[in-house]
């Protein structure tokens, strides 16, 4: 039997204190941390499972989660962009 998934993106960004922040952008309010970035991803896994129940019992918060990348790959990306340093730093 075929299970069906849905494949949401995560951004994961370390904070300043070293905490690894994740954040499901087709989401909106689905973000957790971790100490490690290993801790992250299961925290974000458990974090979108808990907005999915949200959403099943609420329709105006599932209106507002992004379904359509699931349908349409879009590119993620990430780069360094490098710039002078600011006068006032």
């Amino acid at each position: 039997m075929k299970q069906n998934v849905f494949n949401f993106k995560v951004v994961i960004m370390q904070d300043e204190d070293g905490m690894f922040v994740a954040d499901v952008p087709a989401i909106p309010g689905c973000h957790t941390q971790g100490e490690t970035y290993e801790e992250a991803i299961k925290n974000i896994e458990e974090a979108i499972r808990l907005c999915l129940d949200v959403a099943e019992e609420d329709e105006s918060y599932r209106d507002s989660i992004d379904f359509t990348q699931q349908k349409t790959p879009r590119f993620f990306g990430m780069s360094d962009i490098f710039v002078p340093t600011p006068r006032f730093l």
